[in-house]
C-alpha cells in the first residue's frame, strides 16, 4: 500500500464559518473508504478541495503527491451529486468528451456497461429517466482508469432496486491498485464494501478507521456506531 492522499493541517473558512478545522488525514490506495458525516460536516468542502474547486485557508493537501491543479486532475475521477453533463448531448458523444479529455478513459468499458443497462448510445441524455442519467454519470466516471474516485452520493438519486448495480459498478471497474472515497448518507447500502470509514463532525475527523476494527472495537455495524454517534 501506498500514500494516495495526504492532508496537513487542513483549514477552510468562509468567513467566520470554519467548515473544516485542522484536518489530519492520510488515505492508502486500494482502499474504499466511506466518507460519512452528517450535512454541515464538512464533507463536500473536502470533496471540493481534493478536486482543486475550492483553496485551503491555510494546510497543505496532496493527492499522489501532487498539490490539487492540473496535473492532480489527471489522477483523480470525480462524480459530483448533481447531473454535471451537456443534456443535449446524446451518450456516445458524452463518451468522445471524455475521451478527447482524459488520456486513461476506458471507451469499450463504458459501452459495455451501457449495453448492459439497456442504454441506447444515439439517445440524448435529457431523454433518459433521471435514474438512468445517474447510471450514465457514474458509468463514464467509473471508465477512467484512475488512481482515485472520488463519488459525492453515488446512490441517492437511484431507485432500491438499481443500488445494486450501482455498487457492483463501482467495485467491478475501478483499478484496484487506486482507492474510492464515497461520500453518502445511506451507509447500510455501501457498509458492505467499504474497507474504511472516516466520520467528520464539524469539519473535524472524529473517526478513521478499517470496518473491520469498528465491528470487533464497538461491536455494531458502521452504520450502527453511526446513527449513535450522531443520533440518527
Amino acid at each position: 500500500m501506498s500514500e494516495l492522499l495526504h492532508c496537513q493541517d487542513l483549514t477552510k473558512k468562509y468567513g467566520s464559518l470554519t467548515a473544516l478545522d485542522n484536518l489530519n488525514l492520510t488515505v492508502e490506495s486500494g482502499k474504499i473508504i466511506g466518507l460519512l458525516g452528517p450535512n454541515g460536516s464538512g464533507k463536500t468542502t473536502f470533496i471540493k478541495l481534493i478536486n482543486g474547486l475550492l483553496t485551503p485557508t491555510w494546510g497543505s493537501i496532496w493527492i499522489d503527491g501532487k498539490i490539487p491543479g492540473v496535473e492532480s486532475k489527471k489522477v483523480v475521477s470525480y462524480l459530483p451529486d448533481n447531473n454535471f453533463l451537456n443534456s443535449w448531448m446524446t451518450v456516445s458523444q458524452l463518451v468522445d468528451f471524455f475521451c478527447d479529455f482524459y488520456d486513461d478513459f476506458r471507451k469499450e468499458l463504458a459501452y459495455e456497461m451501457f449495453a448492459k443497462l439497456d442504454i441506447e448510445p444515439s439517445r440524448k441524455l435529457k431523454t433518459l429517466s433521471k435514474g438512468n442519467k445517474e447510471k450514465v454519470c457514474l458509468i463514464l466516471i467509473m471508465s477512467r482508469n484512475a488512481k482515485l474516485y472520488v463519488l459525492d452520493e453515488p446512490i441517492a438519486a437511484v431507485d432500491p432496486a438499481a443500488r445494486d448495480y450501482v455498487i457492483s459498478t463501482i467495485i467491478n471497474n475501478y483499478n484496484p491498485e487506486a482507492s474510492v472515497i464515497i461520500s453518502t448518507h445511506l451507509i447500510a447500502d455501501i457498509e458492505p464494501i467499504l474497507d474504511e470509514a472516516i466520520f467528520l463532525n464539524r469539519g473535524k475527523v472524529v473517526l478513521h478507521k478499517s470496518v473491520e476494527d469498528i465491528r470487533t472495537e464497538y461491536g455494531k455495524s458502521v452504520d450502527e456506531l453511526f446513527r449513535e454517534e450522531f443520533r440518527w
